[in-house]
């Protein structure tokens, strides 16, 4: 009988008030992928640290190869054949692709002989079925080759075991299919490979195996043959979760948003925007396709009032909003769901109830400027209107906390964002631009959003939906845009060009003519 490469046994990590992982056992063998899936907070993310090194589990032991093993550091474990692939890459942007993956390497002396080092990476590349520039600097790589350095860096270093963390989040359909050629390859070559990804329909193609957590504990193990998305989002979620969309056809109403020849820098001081122009009319879900870092940042930064165009108007709800600051704007009818929770979306020191009503302060109850009454009595009566408001909120949008006056900061990923949609659509904006809505989260918090922004659309609000999901992007929107390097290159309804079509637009292959593009936008 083959014996596991890694084994895990009874497995314990707490931290203060959760068991993050519960005894867990877990088997990887060479040669086999081995998905890993479960809602946020189940312990996928603590587990994997165990196994690379980061954190010290309190109980329990590991095996490599049959031997047991202490890791103190990712250096230990890295030494014993295990390699991790983050979410957010960890390359340094400055050096190029053989500096990056020679960092570190002591082996090879004090002066690296990086001609040599080349010759080898171009040989893993080749055998890895792709091509890849040494000498290139890394900020100049696109998402998937960056990836595809992060693979090189591992192998490089005689990897038996390779840590996969949501490998597709930032990848095109093409790059998607690309990097399961090359995990195809590595498990050829007999690398077991550690696949973590909210994707069910990624986990079914790629995964031999299945492994489901909840709530720290091993609630599933199955093999591919044995798993349907249904039941895998069940053991997930721990009840039925609804994966298909819905969305009942509807006739847009009046335009909510107009945007004329926007252009705009970028934090470097580049043309991020480089002339858009697009309509977003009530009850309808306008959405932007697009690899990360080609414009869609900063039109949403523009629209909201974060950042200042060059050129070009913004009109909301027919009035001229392009040099309005961000409270006249929000006054007119805007939201913003940021993608950036934790920096832009929530004040992680104020409490949940505080949060609530960040936009709304100035505002009465919750801001009395009565000459008559005493301080104290207003406090008191804005402190009686913050609990009723901030309760009320939180049973309709379902945010677990201790307390209103627990710490924004001290909620789940999940709750930081129906905290945040609490905010936004409890003042009843007519338009919201939703950046990354579900980025991150579970089954069963993505359902939430996605079930929320369907309501939003039904009742007549007005949507920009954001997101590097494509398939979110498709099945929720009424129309969509393609953005490459600060410009749209298409745009279409979903139901109408295919998803090779969306991908070569992408990765700026292909591009529509403008005629066509205005016609879907006006």
């Amino acid at each position: 009988m083959e014996k596991p490469i890694v084994s895990m046994r009874n497995i314990v990590k707490r931290f203060p008030g959760v068991v993050a992982n519960d005894h867990i056992d877990l088997d990887v063998f060479k040669g086999e992928v081995l998905a890993l899936l479960g809602e946020n907070g189940a312990g996928k993310t603590t587990l994997m640290n165990i196994l690379y090194g980061l954190y010290r589990a309190d109980k329990g032991e590991i095996y490599i190869d049959g031997k047991n093993v202490y890791f103190k550091s990712p250096k230990d474990a890295i030494a014993h054949g295990i390699g991790m692939v983050h979410q957010q890459f960890m390359l340094i942007d400055e050096l190029s692709v053989v500096e990056n993956i020679m960092l570190g390497l002591k082996e090879y002396g004090l002066v690296l002989d990086l001609k040599e080092a080349v010759k080898k990476i171009n040989k893993l590349a080749r055998e890895m079925g792709f091509k890849i520039d040494p000498w290139q600097k890394v900020w100049q790589l696109s998402a998937g080759e960056k990836q595809r350095v992060e693979i090189l860096k591992a192998i490089f270093r005689n990897v038996k075991v390779l840590i996969l963390d949501e490998p597709t989040s930032v990848l095109t359909p093409q790059e998607t299919r690309e990097l399961f050629k090359i995990i195809k390859k590595l498990i050829a070559n007999n690398i077991a490979v550690i696949f973590i990804s909210h994707k069910l329909h990624e986990v079914m193609e790629i995964a031999d195996k299945i492994v489901v957590l909840r709530k720290g504990k091993v609630v599933g193990k199955l093999s591919r043959e044995q798993a349907t998305p249904q039941l895998l989002a069940k053991l997930m979620v721990g009840r039925e979760v609804f994966l298909e969309i819905t969305k009942r056809p509807k006739k847009p109403g009046h335009v909510v948003l107009e945007v004329k020849n926007l252009k705009a820098l970028s934090d470097k001081g580049v043309l991020a925007l480089k002339g858009i122009s697009f309509k977003v009319r009530a009850g309808e879900i306008a959405g932007i396709a697009g690899v990360a870092g080609n414009g869609q940042k900063e039109l949403a930064e523009v629209i909201y009032g974060l950042r200042k165009p060059l050129e070009g108007k913004i009109y909301l709800f027919g009035k001229d909003v392009t040099h309005k600051d961000i409270y006249e704007r929000i006054r007119i009818g805007i939201s913003l769901i940021p993608e950036n929770r934790l920096g832009l979306g929530i004040v992680g020191e104020f409490s949940v109830a505080e949060n609530l009503i960040l936009e709304r302060i100035d505002e009465q109850p919750f801001s009395l400027n009565i000459p008559l009454l005493s301080r104290l009595n207003i406090k008191k009566i804005n402190d009686q209107m913050l609990l009723k408001y901030s309760r009320e909120l939180i049973e309709k949008f379902s945010i677990v906390t201790p307390s209103p006056f627990a710490k924004a900061k001290t909620l789940s990923g999940g709750n930081i964002q129906r905290l945040i949609l609490a905010r936004e659509l409890g003042r009843k904006p007519g338009f919201i631009i939703a950046e990354e809505p579900t980025a991150g989260l579970d089954v069963s918090a993505t359902e939430y959003v996605r079930k929320l922004l369907l309501e939003m659309r039904e009742q007549g609000y007005s949507i920009l939906l954001i997101s590097g999901d494509l398939s979110e992007v498709l099945s929720l929107s009424d129309k969509v845009m393609v953005m490459y390097e600060g410009e749209i290159v298409g745009a279409f309804r979903p139901e109408k060009v295919s998803l090779d079509d969306v991908g070569l637009m992408m990765t700026g292959v292909k591009r529509m003519p403008r005629e066509v593009i205005e016609k879907i936008w006006d």
